[in-house]
């Protein structure tokens, strides 16, 4: 039963009763202009008691609560809790109106949106049609004729149906029509007619290169074998050789004997993954990989592909690998499925002929350099530049500087001055660069209309050029002791170098200079313990080491030196020293050597040679193991030189010293 409270309590409550009043006003605002009966009610109760049992019962609380209230007899207390319950109520009631104001907006900026759009739409259909619709029509079409597979073709039309779908003003509209457009550009199962005119392609290879027989040789294999079967699989070569040999123009050779496409891609310094494999869809500004972008200009997807500099990709970094993302693209098992990370569909890459090109097959990572077929291609002779001069760098040269070849003769004379005096490398670059700068001298006497001549002399080659920049005759002038002739591979080519080695007094220390690396330190090292321990055969007092200090110095210091194969020179030029006897002027040596006494082969054979041959070499000294290497060179390259094979160190003696 409820108690009504007795009335000298009443008064007390005026004041509470005001927040009440508040929460119903509000009430009754929220209700907006539909007043509930009970409003009136409230209004015309001046009982408070009466008017807070009467909010109560028709207020939206749950059971529970009420029966709180109910079980209060403390009205004031029980005022509290009800003004406590309304407040809640009230902020309920406000949050929701909030909410739904919002979402009002929202959508009446929806519909208002809509409504502009559908409008836009009218009236672009009047002037002639939706231009996103057409581009969208247009996608579809060109998707007719593409020879893509199934797969490819349920993901282009996933992708255009979501398009449709798509806000045209939304920022992801851009990003898919670019995806589609790529899918559209790149060349599915577009090949172009091979060229299987195997005499032909001969012709075009010797006229644009002269030399390079092992090349030209398998590129006219794999014709002939794609002409007999059809559909093999193209080779992936690796031309590694030192600058100006003319790898990266041989595939452009390769590419006209054929009748393909060319494409030509630089991989020097080349240090993200995503070049090779794209980036993935998600990021801004995403693109394919470089292997598509250039397959999408092509226009085919069998193209001559050079790599060019494989070599000088870097490895392992915060951004991937990028010679292990080469694997896939190099390698025929895999290559008929590459997986590019912006198209996320696989790219038939089987057809392609990859040529890559390297300086050195050191920097190449392992794994990359198994899956090519590694073609060497050396250095030019003297003979076949003089040839690759009159046949291809001398047009070439006058056609860009605008002089007629009537207007202009370069004698044979001339030519060999050039290339023994102002060029020092395997290759014809700097060949080039100098018959480049005769040009120019002579092209501004026939500009100004003045008299020259038209047959250049040596003389001439002298006032145009300067000073001669390279002196090959270093060969030494008489033979001396402690110096003895190397042969080194470089980069550019071969080189001589000399190895200087001298004796003092002191303690048994030895002093090597030069810029020497710690192979070659080591070298040095292990031919002087082999010479202490072999003094007694070469007539030398044990007693003289440990009086005597030696000083081994090898010149050019500001250059790097290192590797093995100076090995024998070390001991040579050592062992004159302690025996006093001269070393021959004419001869040049290679190998590396044990502490056995055991001579050792070493690469770089043909280089070496042809350096020796510059430098008017008669005598080469090499390990028995190089023989093979020397059979294998054209005859030609080694005529007038002299071969000298041993196993052991000691052999050295009898051919290296003067009697």
């Amino acid at each position: 039963m409820m108690t009504i409270a007795p009335a000298f309590e009443m008064p007390a409550l005026a004041v509470e009763m005001k927040p009440v009043q508040r929460a119903v006003r509000n009430d009754k605002v929220t209700r907006g202009m539909q007043r509930p009966p009970g409003s009136f009610a409230v209004k015309n109760i001046e009982n408070p008691a009466f008017l807070i049992n009467f909010v109560s019962s028709n207020s939206n609380i749950n059971t529970p609560d009420k029966q709180q209230l109910l079980e209060t007899d403390n009205l004031k207390q029980r005022a509290m809790k009800l003004i406590g319950h309304l407040s809640r109520e009230v902020q309920m009631l406000e949050l929701k109106n909030h909410i739904q104001a919002k979402v009002k907006m929202e959508i009446d900026q929806q519909q208002r949106e809509y409504l502009l759009q559908q409008q836009m739409k009218t009236i672009q259909d009047e002037l002639g049609g939706n231009p996103i619709e057409q581009e969208i029509e247009e996608l579809r079409r060109k998707a007719k004729h593409k020879k893509w597979s199934k797969q490819v073709a349920e993901t282009f039309e996933k992708e255009l149906n979501k398009l449709q779908r798509m806000n045209p003003a939304a920022p992801e509209f851009s990003v898919q029509l670019n995806y589609l457009q790529t899918l559209l550009d790149l060349p599915w199962g577009q090949y172009t007619t091979d060229n299987f005119d195997l005499k032909r392609a001969q012709k075009i290879l010797d006229e644009d290169h002269f030399g390079l027989e092992k090349v030209k040789e398998r590129i006219l294999e794999h014709l002939a074998v794609l002409k007999l079967k059809g559909d093999m699989k193209a080779p992936i070569l690796c031309l590694y050789g030192p600058p100006g040999v003319g790898k990266t123009s041989l595939g452009k050779s390769i590419a006209r004997a054929l009748k393909r496409k060319y494409v030509r891609m630089s991989l020097g310094g080349l240090h993200d993954e995503a070049e090779i494999r794209g980036h993935r869809r998600t990021y801004i500004g995403a693109l394919p990989g470089r292997i598509l972008q250039n397959l999408k200009k092509a226009k085919s997807a069998n193209p001559v592909f050079v790599l060019d500099e494989i070599d000088k990709i870097l490895g392992m970094n915060i951004n991937g690998d990028p010679a292990a993302a080469l694997l896939e693209v190099l390698d025929p098992e895999q290559n008929n499925a590459f997986y590019d990370n912006f198209i996320e569909e696989t790219f038939d890459l089987s057809k392609i002929m990859f040529i890559s090109t390297a300086n050195t097959l050191s920097t190449i990572h392992p794994a990359l350099r198994d899956r090519m077929e590694v073609i060497e291609i050396n250095g030019y002779i003297m003979e076949e530049k003089i040839e690759i001069a009159k046949r291809h760098l001398i047009p070439k040269q006058l056609k860009e500087h605008g002089v007629k070849s009537s207007q202009l003769k370069f004698s044979e004379a001339v030519l060999k001055k050039i290339i023994d005096e102002y060029t020092r490398e395997s290759g014809v670059r700097q060949l080039e660069k100098n018959i480049a700068k005769v040009i120019r001298n002579r092209a501004k006497f026939i500009a100004n209309q003045e008299p020259y001549k038209k047959t250049l002399s040596v003389s001439d080659i002298e006032e145009i050029l300067g000073i001669p920049l390279v002196n090959h005759d270093i060969l030494l002038k008489k033979s001396l002791v402690g110096v003895a002739t190397g042969l080194a591979w470089t980069s550019v080519g071969g080189e001589i170098l000399f190895v200087e080695a001298s004796l003092s007094q002191g303690k048994g220390n030895l002093t090597l200079t030069g810029n020497l690396g710690d192979v070659m330190k080591e070298s040095a090292i292990l031919a002087y313990e082999y010479l202490k321990a072999n003094a007694q055969k070469l007539n030398i007092s044990s007693d003289i080491f440990e009086k005597t200090n030696v000083h081994i110095h090898i010149p050019e210091g500001a250059t790097p030196k290192d590797g093995p194969s100076a090995g024998i020179t070390l001991f040579t030029a050592l062992t004159s020293a302690f025996t006093k006897r001269k070393v021959k002027s004419n001869i040049a040596m290679t190998g590396e050597i044990t502490l056995r006494g055991k001579v050792l082969p070493v690469g770089g054979i043909r280089e070496k040679i042809l350096a020796a041959k510059r430098s008017k070499i008669t005598d080469i000294v090499l390990s028995s193991e190089n023989e093979k290497h020397i059979n294998e060179i054209n005859k030609s390259y080694i005529e007038g030189l002299n071969f000298h094979y041993i196993n052991e160190m000691i052999e050295l003696i009898d051919i290296v010293f003067e009697k």
